[in-house]
């Protein structure tokens, strides 16, 4: 059995994003697991039943659960979940910064578009992160900071360059972090980046009601997140029904080589180098 100290009986958990798909699912696990948790969305409607959902299943019941409505681009909502989460269940020991929007954005799309998805993917983590660090750092605890990232951050294929450019920020302010906290004396937070593969929730949905056989469950996906950060892995890349990590691993590469050896940007969809990738993969 995985034992985190982080995840113990009765410390605070926060989620953003916690209404549906992968937040809903951790919130789930972690009450289950006997946290006390916070759930942070910015729709109160969808929030107030998520919160019901997951105070059925609580060791603590509903005296363990709060929702809390929360828009994660404003730093003055993060500052007052910070606060209630702190005044009502303790010190915050685990930070799931999970909220995502993908409404959809192309490269000379709209202003308010790339603003709104930025806002939320982007410095809703960067924001999250610097409100609740700075406590769950002097609190002396076992502590766990997740930042919910994207393949597309890092592979990032052409379409919606704005949710590939806000994930990839998360990557990279993620690693930032835990640089920093490592090298913080007397610090015993330390920061995780989930990267999905294919999960079924409504951010991905795109009307279907009925799981794609290549999807995960979110809660499969919680469930391989727990695993990963039992081992304390810091890059937590999720396969799927359909993509292997083998399979991630050569895409990862084969952008990386784009620089090394020099080739077009997005090879992978450049009709000179579609064939050698294809190639490169072909033993999967």
């Amino acid at each position: 059995m995985i034992t985190i100290p982080a995840f113990a009986e009765g410390n605070c958990a926060v989620v953003t994003g916690a209404a549906s798909g992968i937040g809903l699912a951790a919130a789930k696990r972690l009450a289950s697991m006997g946290l006390k948790v916070v759930l942070a969305d910015w729709a109160q409607e969808p929030l107030d039943r998520a919160a019901e959902e997951v105070a059925r299943i609580a060791r603590g019941g509903e005296k363990s659960v709060v929702a809390v409505r929360t828009d994660v681009s404003r730093g003055d909502d993060l500052r007052a979940l910070e606060t209630l989460a702190t005044k009502t269940f303790g010190p915050v020991t685990v930070l799931m910064n999970n909220a995502g929007i993908q409404p959809g954005s192309s490269l000379f799309g709209a202003d308010e578009r790339w603003r709104r998805i930025l806002d939320v993917n982007l410095w809703g983590v960067i924001q999250g992160c610097q409100i609740f660090a700075p406590a769950m750092i002097a609190a002396g605890r076992p502590a766990m900071i997740i930042n919910t990232g994207s393949k597309q951050g890092i592979t990032t294929p052409p379409g919606d360059p704005a949710y590939n450019v806000s994930k990839a920020g998360v990557k990279v302010f993620t690693e930032q972090l835990q640089h920093e906290l490592r090298n913080t004396e007397g610090a015993r937070v330390s920061a995780h980046l989930l990267i999905p593969g294919f999960v079924f929730t409504p951010l991905a949905a795109n009307g279907r009601t009925e799981k794609p056989a290549a999807a995960w469950t979110p809660e499969q996906t919680i469930d391989f997140m727990i695993g990963e950060l039992g081992r304390g892995t810091f890059y937590i890349l999720c396969p799927d029904n359909d993509v292997s990590r083998r399979l991630d691993e050569r895409r990862i590469a084969w952008a990386a080589g784009d620089i090394i050896e020099n080739r077009p940007p997005l090879s992978r969809w450049h009709p000179d180098y579609a064939g050698p990738f294809k190639e490169a993969i072909a033993d999967l």
